[in-house]
């Protein structure tokens, strides 16, 4: 049979449109779409930050833009290559979702692995075990690329565990546990509340410490305890930490200027904003006892401006107290 030039581009141009799953040297490899091409649309800057669960249709959408509905690189530690699919086949609008899975630190110095990262139009770090991304990733090669990526006005998301790695501070559940609230609470300076830091450098998340699942896991408890022990890490005279809490049917996209916005999935849906001012308290064993904890919802109709913290049209204002192993409301204020 002769042999049909045609024929063989087209099959060429197929195959690369499948999903392939590859095995290589301390990560494994998937593909959805094609790798060809440059990205159809303007690359711009942002930051997608997922509560974990049901992924907000919209806020993908939204991501997919900022990074010219060009090619996604996927960062996992784990499973396989799901996520990508769902980006490709149940939202679309891009050219390609490509899936690494870092097994081994090794991997973080992968010239594969490292050109695709350079050549994304957006990163998305999927959900897991935060402990093995810091173990795996912290201090090498990809942090830096991530790092480099946002800086060059590239978008960056994050859910679950992949939200709670991109503040300047993070629970790094590096005893290989997930601590609940009423634990970290009952000895928040204690060694279960493990708190890393220069992993990420994002100037948007400066001074942020991120956590996901939060009304789901009754995870505002631990989050004052995060909080707490991190700015117990800080220089003299650094300014109070924000604590960021993001439900589960929850989405909050960060432009640029680090003006932010709620994407709920569901009608309450929404992030929770610690201030931790109240919470500068010297190390000590025990558990954490605060008079005072302000805590302001953000909601869909709210914006949010970070670093700071300052909330326009908040859902609501509280202000918590905490002995012990639990946390109570005070009095809830009018939201201005």
């Amino acid at each position: 049979m002769p042999f049909n030039r045609a024929f063989a581009a087209a099959l060429a141009v197929l195959l690369a449109a499948q999903p392939t799953a590859v095995a290589a040297r301390g990560y494994r490899h998937y593909v959805e779409g094609t790798l060809r091409g440059p990205a159809p649309a303007k690359v711009e800057g942002g930051l997608l930050l997922m509560g974990g669960g049901d992924r907000s249709q919209d806020a993908l959408r939204w991501f997919f833009a900022k990074a010219g509905h060009g090619h996604i690189v996927i960062l996992r530690a784990s499973q396989k290559g799901e996520i990508g699919k769902e980006f490709m086949r149940e939202i679309g609008g891009i050219r390609s979702a490509e899936t690494f899975v870092i097994e081994d630190r090794s991997a973080a110095y992968d010239a594969r692995v490292l050109a695709a990262l350079r050549a994304a139009d957006g990163i998305f770090l999927s959900g897991g075990d935060q402990a093995r991304y810091v173990r795996r990733w912290g201090g090498t090669p990809i942090a830096a690329i991530i790092d480099a990526h946002v800086a060059a006005g590239k978008p960056l998301g994050g859910t679950s565990a992949g939200l709670a790695v991109l503040g300047e501070y993070l629970y790094g559940a590096m005893d290989d546990g997930s601590i609940t609230s009423a634990e970290a609470l009952s000895d928040p300076f204690g060694p279960h509340t493990t708190i890393e830091r220069d992993f990420l450098h994002l100037a948007a998340l400066r001074g942020v410490i991120t956590d996901s699942h939060f009304k789901e896991r009754d995870r505002l408890g631990r989050l004052f305890a995060f909080v707490a022990k991190a700015q117990s890490m800080q220089a003299p005279g650094a300014r109070a930490l924000l604590g960021l809490g993001i439900d589960e049917n929850a989405a909050m996209t960060v432009e640029p200027d680090g003006t932010a916005q709620v994407y709920a999935a569901a009608p309450d849906g929404g992030a929770w904003l610690v201030d931790g001012e109240t919470l500068r308290i010297a190390p000590s064993p025990g558990p954490l006892i605060v008079s005072r904890i302000r805590v302001t919802g953000i909601g869909p109709a709210s914006r949010l401006h970070l670093p700071d913290g300052r909330i326009e049209r908040p859902t609501f204002i509280r202000d918590y107290a905490v002995e012990g192993n639990a946390a109570k409301v005070l009095r809830e204020l009018p939201a201005p």
